[in-house]
């Protein structure tokens, strides 16, 4: 199994994966029936989740049913009992949406769907498309920005970040979660490397254009915003982390006032 899953991230375009994986994740999950986990996202129950991984596969990471990995999982929980996101549907941008969240997140947005607005640049799933380096809508149009796991793939990251900034109202909030080594002092980045395996080898993913440290709070900052890194996986306890399979990931919460 963890082969196979390497091979269709490794092979098959990311679109082509994002239409195919609801249905035949879901099979290969009839082989992990069981109790020993449970997805906070959908509230299934496995033995453990499945493999995931472009080079080296995580154990117990995917869930069958939804496809949340370790880190939506971890994201779902802190959204749903850390913000008023459910109480008061802000109006949301949803930059590259997870499957897994976007389905959850939508009926939350049943009586008002204009204000769940999902952006990616090319899934088919996603409402509008675009770069995000340069974002066509009005300044101070949301008052909450989700964007996860992307970052790392862009260009030009503190563009990026200036249009997610433009975007956000006054006293608004948002996460921006990326992939940070804590124990590497600065981020390194290198555009040079194009060669999908030298990115591979360096940045641990083709196409991946840098490996975020622990100043990434500070890069969040140098776009405007005011950013708190959140350690919530250490407020649940052990037995919440084991059973729902959490990462040690910190929560980046921004703020622009």
């Amino acid at each position: 199994m963890r082969r196979l899953i390497r091979l269709a991230l490794n092979r098959i375009p990311r679109p082509v994966l994002q239409r195919l994986a609801g249905w035949v994740v879901p099979l290969a999950g009839l082989f992990y029936r069981g109790r020993g986990v449970e997805c906070p996202v959908c509230g299934a129950h496995y033995r453990r989740f499945l493999p995931y991984g472009y080079v080296a596969s995580r154990p117990n990471a995917l869930c069958p049913r939804c496809l949340a990995l370790e880190r939506h999982r971890l994201l779902w929980l802190y959204l749903t009992r850390e913000t008023d996101l459910a109480a008061t549907r802000p109006r949301t941008l949803h930059i590259a949406p997870e499957v897994c969240l976007m389905r959850h997140l939508r009926p939350l947005f049943a009586a008002a769907p204009e204000r769940y607005v999902t952006a990616d640049l090319e899934s088919p799933l996603a409402d509008l498309h675009f770069d995000v380096q340069r974002i066509p809508l009005d300044d101070a149009s949301f008052d909450a920005v989700i964007c996860n796991h992307l970052l790392e793939h862009v260009a030009d990251d503190r563009q990026a970040l200036r249009e997610l900034h433009r975007v956000l109202r006054p006293g608004g909030w948002g996460i921006l979660l990326s992939p940070v080594e804590r124990d590497r002092e600065r981020t390194y980045e290198d555009d040079t490397i194009t060669d999908p395996d030298e990115r591979t080898r360096i940045f641990g993913q083709y196409d991946h254009r840098r490996i975020y440290g622990a100043d990434y709070a500070d890069r969040l900052r140098e776009a405007g915003f005011e950013a708190v890194d959140i350690d919530y996986a250490a407020s649940l306890t052990e037995r919440q982390r084991r059973l729902y399979a959490l990462p040690e990931d910190h929560i980046y919460v921004v703020y622009k006032r």
